[in-house]
């Protein structure tokens, strides 16, 4: 898994039927410091977040499928869960800026 920010929504009106009622996120990956870890990605939500969110990404195929509740979706990458907090220990990391 690894920590993101939302930073767009996908609207596409063709889609993999599997795909049909399920929103397309635009997420940007980050490091633990809050800037961002290269590309932005695509991936289904399966937790109603929004635009500006922090969330847990999941970039592995059967967890994503399974995540959104389509166990047969071409995807390899849900967005499934938003991070309310994090708190490091301060001898072992960097701690993220606080959420707003």
């Amino acid at each position: 898994m690894l920590i993101a920010r939302v930073i767009g929504e996908l609207v596409s009106t063709h889609k993999h039927k599997s795909h049909v009622g399920r929103k397309a996120l635009i997420v940007q990956p980050l490091d633990l410091d809050g800037t961002d870890r290269g590309d932005a990605v695509i991936a289904l939500d399966a937790v109603d977040a929004g635009v500006g969110d922090r969330v847990l990404l999941v970039t592995e195929g059967f967890s994503a499928m399974t995540s959104v509740g389509r166990p047969e979706s071409p995807i390899d990458m849900a967005v499934l869960g938003i991070i309310d907090r994090l708190d490091l220990d301060p001898l072992l990391g960097t701690a993220l800026p606080k959420l707003k």
